[in-house]
């Protein structure tokens, strides 16, 4: 790799949320032309991905228009085919959700998920939002200062950081108080949130189904991103 060869760089590609790759002022269309050349793709091999990447991204309508007329969103669904046109096999995605709407995130996410799965593509992402974390990470690695703090699977890296439990609960009527089953995290009316050491969640939920009248009850980890905060604060100790 640090021969920077190109062959070996025609291998790889990058998607940066807030970078452009494709030219603000032409039509899509000729920014993928461009890359088909830069690429070294035939006829042949542009016109079948470019028509699999319009069909599966929903691109039809994009193509004629300018980048600079485009929404975020419909900018970053081009760009990412426009990094994917060369099939590479290493795709770096630096924040590919940054600014998008809630629908949009898991469009795309869905997309590199099933990229990845037909392709065998390696997929690097870096990323703040945990939720992309979660759909497509199944090896995360934290790292904090340069330091290594974790390097392994996403459900092993909450079994060894999460030492507690929520439990959400919806009961027929409200309760004043619900610290004797454990730290409360929000109370509304009925709606409470809880928190119990992990080893005692199966004690503590019998408990609170005798004690009171639940209509719901749900049992998860903390929220991820509460989680990688243990590890950054456990690897700064």
């Amino acid at each position: 790799p640090w021969k920077r060869n190109n062959d070996f760089l025609r291998q790889i590609t990058l998607v940066m949320g807030q970078r452009n790759q494709l030219i603000w002022d032409i039509p899509v269309i000729d920014s993928f032309d461009r890359n088909r050349v830069i690429y070294r793709l035939t006829r042949e091999e542009y016109r079948e991905r470019l028509d699999e990447l319009v069909e599966l991204l929903e691109l039809g309508e994009l193509l004629s228009k300018p980048v600079r007329n485009l929404s975020l969103g419909e900018r970053m669904k081009c760009e990412v085919a426009a990094a994917l046109l060369h099939h590479p096999r290493i795709l770096f995605l630096d924040e590919p959700t940054l600014g998008l709407d809630v629908s949009m995130q898991r469009r795309l996410r869905t997309f590199v998920e099933q990229y990845n799965k037909r392709t065998g593509a390696t997929v690097l992402l870096t990323s703040h939002y945990m939720a992309d974390v979660e759909a497509l990470c199944p090896r995360v690695v934290v790292i904090h200062h340069g330091e290594l703090l974790f390097d392994g699977k996403l459900a092993d890296l909450v079994r060894k950081f999460s030492a507690q439990k929520t439990l959400v609960l919806e009961l027929e009527e409200s309760q004043e108080d619900l610290s004797r089953f454990g730290q409360v995290v929000s109370q509304e009316g009925s709606r409470a949130t809880l928190r119990v050491p992990k080893q005692d969640t199966a004690e503590v939920t019998a408990r609170i189904l005798r004690e009171l009248k639940v209509q719901d009850l749900n049992v998860a980890d903390p929220p991820i991103d509460e989680i990688i905060d243990q590890v950054f604060s456990r690897g700064m100790a």
